[in-house]
């Protein structure tokens, strides 16, 4: 429901923002447009570093000129482009105009004494039709377990009625493959078809018809899962596997589908991550719309390979190189060196662009890359709660409230958002102040390591290392920057 003021206001938006994509001309003032209202945004705010407000202005720019780009190139269709405004900008970015999710959030704050999140990470199935080097979800295609149907539906009426969100990512295994109640994840991208999705895609199963379908519904997106070129690719995903992701890339362009490209950075192809030619092939030649960077994690499988970790080191190297790629007009995001974006940490179900993630066997965990878990949604639904029960365990609570003391409530007082994450780059708080006697690892790998003591030793010494290189950068160039 919308007030008149508001009705006048969206329609105007799409009318303006259609008509313009008409032509070269029209597309030009979009552009400078946006860049004029996305810079103003937070400029002389007393709680927000300038430097953080500068850098988030740069990566919005770069998103907005790739997609248009694309456009021009013929790579995103008419239909797909109107859909998107429809759904990603009229629900998200005029999302607290609409009185239906106003009362949702307030009813909402008023009953469990937090916002919700923005969105739901959920992995409907473990599934996958390949077995890759340092899985984070250990999946095969021999094995895996599937949530029902009638599960994964309800969770998602939830997240559309109870958070009042219309944002989904959708993980696995491999969601392609998900198959339940004679229901397949095209089947719920069209279902709820006023929700903006996402999918992490290993890119093999997208055939001609699935690029269609994809057209068709216009919400949503494959991310697609590369390691490099084609040699890194198939070394940790099989012999072949480059080639299938191409040709799918080439349905996905014919079907004027954006597309964006995941990859998972390891000592491995750190080199190729570090060189030019890598982000100018998928943004230039294949037509990526952005780029998501995962540093290996060592749970699940890559526990294993604790060693292919990228290197304190490494990782300031990719920190700089994603700086230099914003520059040229890459929109790039590294999960752990691109906090700046989003304010820190953004698990535990935080308000104002935060998450929490469900796993195929109904485990609500802070995160992906957080293998532990206090709710599970079997049991919340026995207890007639909803998802909305897991943000008020002890372990959510603990990890939002760290997130407030390490700067979400304050940016002028962060501690170093090049240190983000509260597993990975804060060990030894996570271990001593987030998690709880009661809460579960998802699995044996992930209990094994939190009783480790050479992995507990390992991450405090990575920590300490990255600490030193990094404090010095957050100091100089985003806190002591701003302040002048």
């Amino acid at each position: 429901m919308l007030n008149k003021v508001t009705k006048i206001k969206q329609n105007t938006y799409l009318f303006l923002v259609k008509k313009a994509l008409d032509n070269k001309t029209g597309r030009k003032i979009i552009l400078n447009q946006f860049d004029k209202k996305i810079c103003k945004l937070g400029k002389g705010s007393e709680i927000q570093l300038e430097a953080v407000r500068l850098r988030k202005c740069q990566w919005a720019k770069a998103s907005v000129k790739q997609l248009l780009k694309n456009y021009e190139k013929g790579y995103i269709s008419r239909h797909v482009t109107e859909k998107m405004l429809e759904v990603l900008g009229l629900n998200n970015f005029f999302r607290d105009d609409l009185l239906e999710i106003k009362k949702i959030k307030k009813s909402f704050k008023d009953k469990y004494e937090v916002e919700p999140p923005l969105f739901i990470l959920i992995s409907p199935t473990q599934v996958c039709n390949l077995k890759c080097k340092g899985c984070y979800a250990s999946s095969s295609p021999e094995t895996g377990v599937t949530m029902p149907f009638d599960i994964f539906d309800r969770i998602l009426k939830e997240n559309h009625n109870i958070f009042g969100s219309r944002f989904v990512v959708i993980s696995g295994g491999e969601p392609m493959m998900y198959k339940s109640q004679e229901k397949t994840i095209l089947d719920v991208f069209e279902k709820y078809n006023d929700t903006f999705f996402i999918f992490y895609t290993n890119g093999t199963l997208i055939t001609k018809e699935v690029a269609g379908r994809l057209a068709k519904s216009g919400n949503a997106y494959p991310q697609i899962s590369v390691e490099g070129f084609e040699k890194e690719t198939d070394e940790r995903r099989g012999k072949g596997i480059f080639q299938r992701v191409l040709k799918s890339m080439e349905y996905l362009r014919e079907a004027g589908v954006p597309f964006s490209v995941s990859v998972t950075g390891t000592r491995k192809n750190i080199n190729a991550l570090l060189s030019n030619e890598f982000y100018d092939f998928w943004f230039e030649k294949q037509g990526a719309s952005y780029m998501w960077q995962f540093q290996l994690m060592p749970i699940g499988r890559g526990k294993k390979v604790f060693d292919q970790m990228p290197t304190p080191e490494e990782r300031v190297k990719l920190y700089r190189k994603w700086e230099q790629l914003l520059e040229k007009g890459y929109p790039i995001a590294d999960f752990w060196n691109s906090a700046v974006l989003s304010n820190g940490c953004i698990a535990y179900g935080r308000p104002r662009g935060g998450y929490f993630y469900i796993d195929w066997n109904g485990n609500i965990m802070p995160c992906v890359f957080v293998p532990y878990y206090a709710d599970n949604i079997y049991d919340l639904y026995k207890q007639g709660k909803t998802i909305a029960g897991a943000l008020t365990s002890d372990f959510f609570r603990r990890g939002r409230e760290w997130q407030k003391k390490y700067g979400f409530a304050c940016q002028k007082e962060a501690e170093n958002w090049l240190m983000p994450c509260s597993i990975r780059d804060n060990y030894k708080n996570f271990m001593e102040n987030i998690i709880t006697k009661e809460t579960k690892g998802e699995d044996d790998l992930a209990e094994e390591t939190r009783n480790s003591k050479e992995y507990y030793e390992g991450f405090i010494e990575y920590d300490k290392k990255l600490k030193k290189l990094t404090q010095p950068i957050w100091d100089k160039e985003y806190r002591n920057a701003s302040n002048k």
